[in-house]
């Protein structure tokens, strides 16, 4: 079924008899939608589980993993944790959440867990982290966008030993203080990466700690060494500022035309002082301040850290973040997940372990073909195909007979020196 899944790109299921018909695969025989369902209802939450053990040990234990999260539409309204929450693919459908662990290097995907719909990003930090310890994993270090900062989730990591690069908003009062000490000299050469085109700065600062400790009847505080990490991006500074302005004009011409939008109030309050007068009617008047403010933010992002001391450092490892987006769209476009088609829960724990399994194999084989240039030349989909069509012959009592292969497709297998399945 996994092989299925990976050649056929956004084929159901249910046409895996039709491609079992002519190509040879490990079970060697057609699997109805029927035997399917028996299969994916047979895989036990004991099993992942122990899977995803085995899986955390072979990950490097000096590579950050990285964490995320993304939302799967659904039509059913049979499936318990199907919810409507802030969908991540703009659709207007109830939807299960998926969060997902990735090793930054290897660029496997190794752990994921099925969340609600409407359970937001900040709220899952709490139970990963019981997972983690749950499965035994050791010397984690994770990196996550700024949906899943809060205090409390810090002062989590912080009770967990993990070590952790995390995005914030630069609004935070902390990232403040220590930005408009900066300002003046933020933008100097020293600060300057050639390589990234950017600005940045790194900042030595103290967290304030502190945990409930429901046993002693009391709260322990105390300062912990964090590193802030500021950056300054000018193309992203002229980039916000066009936007700002492209929603200011769209703001004050709703005012003035008498076609203000209920959803537009506290950005026409936010932004704008309203004149009516007799003659010239409504006359929409910019609160400058207010916008010399949010221009004040424009271009600069920040990062958060307890080891990584280095902000160019920190950059690359969290722009490698990308990845798990990568993967969640081959997940929902190639593998055909992107909505639920299952009636039961247990059907879904089940088809989403073997697409997870699926994910897994094509990870690899993205990193292979970047690792040796060959989308330069393929797509993944052209890869496959220079493969399907290598014929196998199968005779009574005899060995599997290959049928001829191109010089091409010797090269490219001898690119990969290790079979696939070792992964």
């Amino acid at each position: 079924m996994k092989y299925y899944l990976i050649l056929e790109d956004k084929n159901p299921l249910s046409r895996f008899p039709k491609w079992a018909a002519t190509h040879k695969h490990p079970f060697g025989k057609i699997i109805p939608s029927q035997r399917s369902s028996e299969l994916f209802g047979s895989i036990s939450e004991e099993a992942r589980e122990y899977f995803f053990r085995l899986q955390g040990k072979r990950r490097a234990e000096h590579e950050y993993w990285v964490y995320d999260t993304t939302s799967i539409s659904s039509y059913s309204k049979c499936l318990n944790q199907v919810r409507y929450g802030v969908n991540k693919d703009h659709e207007h459908l109830p939807q299960i959440n998926l969060a997902m662990l990735f090793g930054e290097e290897s660029n496997l995907p190794f752990y994921y867990r099925k969340l609600a719909g409407n359970i937001s990003d900040v709220k899952t930090v709490k139970n990963l982290l019981a997972d983690i310890d749950f499965l035994g994993f050791d010397k984690v270090k994770l990196v996550m966008d700024r949906g899943f900062y809060s205090e409390a989730n810090i002062n989590d990591l912080y009770k967990n030993h993990l070590k952790f690069l995390i995005a914030t908003k630069v609004s935070l009062k902390l990232v403040q203080n220590v930005l408009n000490s900066k300002r003046d000299d933020m933008r100097t050469w020293t600060n300057y990466s050639q390589k990234y085109d950017l600005y940045a700065s790194s900042s030595t600062i103290n967290w304030d700690y502190s945990q409930d400790r429901p046993y002693k009847g009391d709260k322990l505080q105390a300062q912990r060494r964090i590193y802030l990490h500021l950056y300054f991006n000018s193309e992203r500074a002229v980039e916000d500022e066009k936007n700002l302005h492209n929603l200011l004009c769209t703001l004050q011409a709703e005012l003035e035309s008498g076609m203000a939008k209920p959803e537009h109030v506290k950005l026409y309050d936010k932004y704008f002082e309203v004149k009516t007068t007799p003659v010239k009617g409504a006359k929409a008047i910019a609160r400058q301040d207010v916008i010399d403010e949010a221009k004040k933010n424009y271009g600069y992002f920040a990062m958060l850290s307890n080891e990584i001391k280095d902000p160019i450092e920190a950059l690359e490892i969290y722009r490698n973040k990308d990845l798990a987006e990568k993967a969640f769209g081959n997940l929902k476009e190639r593998l055909n997940f992107s909505r639920t088609a299952v009636s039961s829960d247990q059907s879904l724990d089940g088809k989403l372990f073997v697409e997870f399994i699926a994910l897994i194999f094509l990870s690899y084989i993205k990193k292979k073909m970047q690792e040796k240039d060959l989308f330069k030349k393929y797509t993944m989909q052209e890869l496959f195909d220079e493969f399907d069509v290598i014929e196998c012959f199968e005779q009574p009592g005899q060995e599997l007979r290959l049928g001829e292969i191109t010089k091409r497709q010797a090269e490219l297998y001898h690119l990969n020196s290790r079979k696939f399945i070792t992964i």
